[in-house]
């Protein structure tokens, strides 16, 4: 129980920035009826509570699961096995991410190619997590440094888009972020750590990152095959009016059927993930009893905390951040929405349930060097900046590319001059910091504006600030390790120059 009121704690100074933002900004410039302003008085509360269950459940089921998988699969030296289990963990915990379920569904061009609809995409980017997995996993293993593969799969990336029509640009790199969400990252993130921990030797800790980051980009590319394939051109988005809310038992319904769905949701996206334990379980017996049932209670408060989290997001905020980006859209031209976004940027990341757990590693895995303040300012100031940059496009309509391509030329470039473990950690924060805040809020935010500004380009210009959201993170935590290197750098040469002072006076 004092763990849980610890996370609660925690969750609380993460989302309590954010509510009042968005109370502030109904007071001030966006005016909201009365049942809409207590849906989102609800939300924030749900996401409180809800973000301090998940993390204590995470700490507790996933990421000791995952670090075990890793190392067992580690030490039994077959490289077959490592890379057959990591294609079917990666296809089974991307599956289960709640936030590919949202992506898919406003993608309706896609759906209606195949008779598998919505399935499809959600198909092609977990097969393009499984493999991209695999690989990241054999990269650990065979000691290949993390910057060369991300250089070449990312130039794939842009190669394959030239040959895709621009309509789709903004959707497959938003996949990219979107797959990385609350159930995938604690998951993939332990069993890097897994692998690492069986290894000895120089560069064991910096193999720790880089599985989100891999397993990031997977998707992109899987998504533009897809693209080629299917020649998916002209995508339309309907935006649809939102259900009225005008009384507290019209806001007690609405959250009573979405508690019912997304309780659902979360059990069919738990539930491979807990087979799986199982069966790993009578196939190793790598687990006492005593940590059996501990594992099973931290299922118990993720199932919990993910569904009122959820709960709490898509019907409290979804709705608010629409209306936000309307009515902000409809003052002074719309201009207003670029430092009311950078601000909510800021914050809003701080929300995210897989960051918290970025963090933790992050400074467990360097034994408290970097610290996870360090890490979450680096992060609010990528963040902060992408938002800028998405809702600039909004406004004046440039193309994806001119800011997606040199961002990564930027973020590719910075990977020669900063320590391989900020690497590995940068390109896992742009995963982790594109999740359900930014699907659930931000999105809808970016469409509202749209819908406003300009109705027929909400698929290009709306859709793309996910990508945003993955992309910035990479730059600012990397010049949060060059930073880092050098004050390290400065630090030894101190201590050096007072040793070799002493050393003299000693000889004197």
């Amino acid at each position: 129980m004092k763990a849980l009121r610890d996370k609660i704690v925690e969750s609380l100074t993460s989302i309590l920035p954010i509510a009042l933002i968005v109370l502030v900004i109904s007071v001030a410039l966006v005016p909201m009826d009365t049942g809409i302003f207590v849906l989102f008085l609800v939300g924030v509360f749900l996401l409180i509570v809800g973000l301090g269950c998940f993390m204590l459940g995470a700490d507790m089921s996933m990421l000791v699961i995952g670090e075990k998988i890793g190392a067992t699969m580690t030490h039994s030296r077959k490289i077959w096995l490592i890379a057959l289990l990591s294609f079917v963990i990666g296809i089974i915990v991307t599956i289960a991410e709640p936030d590919l379920q949202l992506l898919a569904e406003q993608v309706p061009a896609i759906a209606e190619k195949t008779p598998l609809g919505n399935y499809l995409l959600i198909l092609t980017v977990a097969i393009g997590v499984g493999i991209f997995l695999m690989i990241g996993m054999l990269r650990i293993v065979f000691q290949i440094p993390l910057h060369f593969l991300l250089i070449g799969f990312y130039l794939v990336a842009f190669v394959l888009s030239i040959f895709v029509s621009p309509d789709f640009w903004a959707v497959s790199f938003d996949s990219g972020g979107v797959t990385t969400g609350p159930m995938t990252v604690p998951f993939i993130m332990s069993l890097g750590v897994g692998v690492a921990s069986i290894r000895s030797g120089k560069g064991s800790k910096d193999d720790s990152f880089g599985l989100v980051a891999l397993s990031s980009v997977g998707p992109i590319i899987a998504v533009l095959v897809l693209g080629i394939i299917f020649d998916i051109h002209d995508i339309e988005y309907t935006v649809e009016s939102l259900a009225p809310v005008s009384d507290t038992r019209e806001v007690f319904f609405a959250y009573l059927n979405g508690f019912g769905s997304y309780a659902q949701e979360v059990a069919i996206a738990l539930s491979p993930i807990l087979v799986f334990f199982i069966l790993f379980q009578i196939v190793s017996r790598a687990f006492r009893k005593r940590q059996r049932v501990r594992i099973i209670i931290g299922f118990l408060y993720t199932f919990i905390g993910l569904t009122v989290f959820l709960t709490g997001a898509n019907v409290g905020f979804m709705p608010v951040g629409r209306l936000v980006g309307q009515g902000l859209a409809e003052l002074w031209g719309g201009w207003l929405l670029i430092p009311v976004g950078m601000i909510i940027g800021y914050f809003v990341v701080a929300a995210e349930p897989a960051v918290h757990v970025l963090n933790k590693q992050v400074e467990r895995m360097s034994a408290g060097a970097i610290s996870s303040s360090a890490m979450m300012k680096g992060l609010c100031i990528g963040v902060c900046i992408s938002l800028g940059l998405a809702m600039t496009r909004i406004l004046t309509g440039i193309n994806i590319m001119w800011i997606l391509v040199p961002g990564y030329l930027i973020a590719l470039t910075l990977t020669f001059f900063t320590p391989p473990i900020f690497t590995g950690i940068a390109f896992d924060s742009g995963g982790v910091a594109s999740g359900a805040m930014v699907s659930s809020f931000v999105l809808p935010l970016a469409i509202g504006a749209c819908s406003v500004l300009d109705p027929t380009a909400i698929m290009t210009q709306a859709f793309g600030c996910v990508a945003f959201v993955a992309l910035t993170p990479l730059i600012s935590i990397q010049i949060l390790g060059i930073v880092y290197k050098r004050r390290t750098s400065r630090i030894k040469h101190n201590f050096l120059t007072v040793e070799d002072r002493v050393l003299e006076y000693e000889v004197t």
